[in-house]
């Protein structure tokens, strides 16, 4: 044997021994036994690059517990405020609102998982269009008088992306408090003048969990795709619209469809809280002075009690820093318990074997469930895994809608017209087990009236994958179906 012949060897036996390693190691965690096998095959089968792929993509955080909010005083706050309102609720019945009885065990839930406390609020207002929720934070930050935290996972140095920096720049120019928040993987491209001209002003930008491929724990597979605007403590917005040219003007599609949501009340307090946790995590900072950027309700611009407040709602946040997948949870059961209709929008739809069961089981049940997808989406892969799954929603009595007048980027969940949930989380792997996200439950029926509409609106842009066509489509598209599926674990 060569010299050179030893040396591969001594790097195959290496490589395998390490390989071995791993497995064990993934299958001690005792993950999710697809994704498990698809890892074990991934790492034995692609030599070196297999192991690579894993400890850049594959790692559990939740589990090893990197993200950890233990110690954190906003982190203890609230789940002092969300313990006591579960014992009350439990101690004293009467106490629950009327309007969440038939609720309560989704609040009990969020509350006991997540900490997600029940907030009652003045004011949520839906935006259908990335140009409308857009143009609405842009006037909120512009009448913003004490501070403004924004986290985006993706900001583009485009047209819009320089309106928003200059109006924050301004604002900062008057003595308001601004900080900026976005993720390394989503900012990829944003440039340095960009954020220079920000830090300058004496702008606080955040990049969150930058990349380090050289690093064994890094945290590219772990990103941040909240986005939230909080304004004065008082008005917040959460949805599914970044800062970018086409999410105002369609880009490449000819519209660009998105769901955003503003609220002025008690769950603003939930959305600072969650800016200023995934600060921390950052820079490893509290902030002491609590009550500048959690005010009292009775000090809020809009008071509670003189605008005949009425919605409830929870924000409910999940990711490598929570204990449970809090968002799947919540999406299970609110499907599971569906009595009526489940409307579902997201522009990627790879779900887990329990959520791919709960949607069959309610339409064989009787329940009419619809699923909005885009027919044309901007991930391949994520596109063609998606209809891999038509086949058998098709057969279990469950509509399916190709919206096809642009690209669809709602995350949208509407339950028997009575309550909603929308937020940050797409429905699928990635959003729902890897990436740090957030949402709202919003329990009104006035609310989700409004969503059910525009979901009907929109079926009128869709086409309706009938199953007898559908059966007949090509072979290749069958082909692309089954290896897209077949690395859906690992999307």
């Amino acid at each position: 044997m060569t010299v050179h012949e030893s040396i591969t060897l001594g790097f195959y036996l290496v490589y395998y021994i390490l390989a071995i390693v791993a497995s064990a190691r993934i299958i001690y965690q005792r993950l999710d036994p697809v994704k498990s096998l698809s890892w074990v095959v991934v790492i034995l089968l692609l030599p070196y690059l297999g192991l690579i792929v894993y400890l850049l993509f594959g790692q559990n955080f939740r589990k090893t517990k990197i993200y950890n909010r233990k110690g954190v005083r906003d982190e203890r706050y609230r789940r002092f405020m969300s313990n006591n309102q579960m014992k009350q609720f439990r101690s004293f019945p009467e106490s629950i609102p009327r309007e969440l009885q038939k609720y309560l065990k989704m609040v009990m839930l969020n509350l006991k998982g997540n900490g997600s406390i029940v907030g009652l609020n003045s004011e949520i207002e839906l935006f259908f269009s990335g140009r409308e929720a857009l143009d609405s934070m842009y006037e909120c930050i512009s009448s913003a008088k004490r501070h403004i935290h924004l986290q985006s996972y993706i900001i583009v140095d485009d047209t819009t992306g320089k309106l928003f920096r200059d109006l924050l720049i301004k604002k900062s120019a008057e003595g308001v408090e601004v900080r900026l928040m976005y993720d390394d993987v989503g900012c990829f491209s944003l440039s340095k003048s960009f954020t220079d001209k920000l830090k300058n002003a004496g702008i606080e930008v955040l990049k969150f969990a930058p990349v380090r491929f050289l690093s064994p724990t890094s945290k590219i597979n772990y990103r941040n795709h909240r986005k939230i605007l909080v304004v004065d403590g008082v008005t917040g917005f959460l949805g599914g619209v970044n800062i970018a040219d086409r999410y105002y003007h369609g880009g490449n599609f000819e519209e660009w469809r998105d769901t955003h949501i503003k609220i002025s009340g008690e769950s603003v307090l939930a959305l600072q809280s969650s800016f200023l946790l995934d600060r921390y995590f950052v820079i490893k900072q509290q902030f002491k002075r609590k009550k500048k950027y959690f005010p009292a309700i009775s000090q809020m611009d809009i008071k509670l009690e003189e605008s005949n407040a009425k919605y409830y709602s929870q924000i409910i946040t999940s990711g490598p820093d929570s204990d449970w997948a809090s968002i799947m949870q919540c999406y299970f059961l609110a499907i599971s318990n569906a009595r009526k209709n489940v409307f579902l929008i997201t522009p990627y739809f790879t779900p887990n074997e329990s959520l791919l069961n709960a949607l069959k089981i309610a339409a064989l049940g009787g329940v009419d469930v619809s699923i909005m997808i885009p027919e044309k989406s901007d991930t391949t892969l994520a596109y063609w895994s998606s209809m891999s799954y038509a086949t058998e929603l098709l057969e279990a009595g469950v509509r399916v809608y190709l919206f096809r007048k642009g690209f669809n980027h709602s995350k949208v969940i509407s339950i028997d017209g009575e309550f909603c949930i929308i937020g940050s989380a797409n429905f699928d792997n990635r959003s729902l087990d890897h990436n740090f996200e957030i949402t709202s439950i919003i329990y009104s029926s006035e609310v989700t009236s409004e969503v059910d509409r525009q979901f009907i609106k929109d079926t009128e842009r869709c086409k309706s994958l009938a199953g007898s066509k559908w059966a007949r489509r090509s072979v290749r598209n069958k082909i692309k179906e089954s290896f897209a599926r077949l690395l859906s674990p690992l999307l």
